[in-house]
């Protein structure tokens, strides 16, 4: 992992993953036990009159791993719907897939339908 960033980015990250981790059950993300821990720890860890506050930067990145790993699983959900096997699939499907076309195969004696 890179730079961390800034620990409201971080914030604002975790708070759009939750939206879409309860977009599905329509409860709001406010009323959940994970947004009342995020809120207890990042306000646990503000940054304070101390030159190196080891607490808040271990925090921030314990909180910047699980925003890549929240981020990551919604990723893989999405491309897995996408790409999933569905059963059996004609050639056509299958180029389409990957964004190739078919060759047209001209009509006429010995050639199938």
């Amino acid at each position: 992992m890179a730079a961390l960033g800034s620990p409201l980015r971080t914030w604002r990250g975790l708070l759009r993953e939750l939206r879409y981790l309860n977009a599905a059950t329509g409860r709001p993300y406010r009323h959940t036990a994970a947004y009342r821990y995020l809120v207890k720890a990042f306000r646990a860890h503000r940054v304070t009159s101390e030159k190196l506050c080891r607490a808040q930067h271990e925090l921030h990145f314990q909180a910047a791993t699980y925003l890549c790993l929240l981020r990551s699983i919604r990723e893989h959900v999405a491309l897995h719907q996408e790409f999933h096997g569905k059963g059996e699939r004609s050639v056509e499907e299958s180029a389409g897939l990957v964004g190739l076309k078919l060759p047209q195969q001209p009509g006429g004696k010995g050639w199938e339908p």
